[in-house]
């Protein structure tokens, strides 16, 4: 019998593993990939989220994260405009972040197994998790961060999984020259496109488009030439660089529809939770501040036992909401006048006559630094 069980070892996942774990309760994660994966994701992370990371012994900066203060924005015409991110962040390979988590978890005394969940059933007081094997696996409370969707999601019927997801993502890694500190955003037809650097001196390139345009091309390779690089920034910038990974990596049925934080007693974390727009650049915090959010709040139950789980559940509820709802809110409407290119084209006017006016709209996407209790 477990304190918590956790379901999916990415970026919450894991954050959740090694925070319960520091805090002495009996952990258990399920997953089903080895440890390190590449992972399609925009690889850059608000400072916001740094002093947290910290205090659970992760240090991204001694595993090469890249610093980054600039920020740039430009329209499918090539028209920019530049900016000093309020917080500033860094840029770390899901590749290295997930294996510091991970073997931080490990050193922590969380059981990691991998494997496949089958099913999650709550049987009045505890959890009962079956996997493929036929391992059952019980625990106090559950943790649902298994990503964007799942076909748990669908055991679960959740309302999001049956509406239409028309985005599909692109990701890959490139050597060549690009500015250090600089996170840029080159929008194109149909989506756009985050460009940053990590560890080992490699850049990450990761893209959001509409399946309705892409599907009009035979894969990426060519819709990057025909619709990608009608961006001259994209242009200029895929004829310098060259590819590391043999292929991209994609994933598709991406949505940002609300989505429940709890299900069945189920407490969901990360992408399970709710996922911000690409273009805010910062889902990767978002996901591990949800992960300190629940955590603390588990940790609060079992060292105070003043709550019963219908609280418990409000009160993350509550949190999530009052955190992160505005975040979500400012992602719809910056995805609807990023994909309109004629307001594109314009707000990109009035922000070289008002250039406060960027650093302020990216706030509206991001938090101040977490402070620890």
């Amino acid at each position: 019998m477990y304190d918590v069980l956790i379901v999916g070892g990415g970026l919450a996942g894991l954050t959740n593993a090694v925070h319960l774990s520091k805090a002495g309760l009996k952990v258990i994660l399920l997953e089903k990939n080895d440890y390190p994966k590449h992972k399609v994701c925009g690889e850059y992370i608000s400072n916001e989220v740094l002093p947290y990371l910290e205090y659970l012994d992760i240090y991204p900066h001694r595993r090469g994260a890249v610093a980054i203060h600039e920020f740039l924005l430009s329209t499918p015409k090539g028209k920019v405009v530049e900016t000093t991110l309020p917080l500033g962040g860094f840029g770390i390979s899901r590749f290295a972040l997930d294996h510091l988590l991970y073997q931080k978890a490990l050193e922590n005394g969380c059981v990691l197994e991998k494997t496949v969940v089958e099913s999650i059933e709550f049987l009045k007081d505890k959890f009962k998790v079956t996997t493929r094997d036929g391992t059952e696996y019980f625990a106090t409370f559950t943790i649902g961060a298994y990503g964007k969707r799942s076909r748990l999601d669908i055991d679960l019927d959740r309302k999001f999984i049956q509406e239409k997801t028309p985005f599909l993502a692109v990701k890959s890694h490139y050597s060549g020259a690009f500015q250090e500190d600089l996170v840029a955003l080159h929008n194109f037809d149909g989506g756009y496109c985050g460009v940053s650097k990590v560890e080992d001196g490699l850049l990450n390139v990761c893209y959001l488009a509409n399946y309705n345009v892409f599907k009009q091309y035979r894969n990426t390779e060519i819709f990057q030439q025909e619709v990608l690089c009608q961006n001259p920034h994209l242009n200029d910038l895929f004829s310098k660089i060259k590819p590391v990974f043999p292929k991209p990596l994609t994933i598709s049925q991406i949505s940002f529809s609300p989505k429940e934080t709890t299900t069945n007693h189920i407490f969901m974390s990360g992408d399970s939770a709710g996922m911000v727009h690409p273009l805010c650049g910062n889902g990767m915090g978002m996901a591990i501040h949800s992960a300190k959010i629940l955590s603390t709040l588990l940790i609060q139950f079992f060292d105070r036992q003043t709550m019963d789980r219908e609280t418990l559940e409000s009160a993350y509820t509550k949190e999530w909401d009052q955190t992160f709802r505005k975040r979500l809110l400012a992602g719809r409407v910056l995805n609807l006048f990023l994909n309109n290119d004629a307001m594109l084209e314009k707000g990109i006017s009035m922000l070289k006559f008002f250039p406060r006016l960027l650093p302020l709209i990216i706030k509206q996407t991001h938090g101040a630094k977490l402070r620890l209790k």
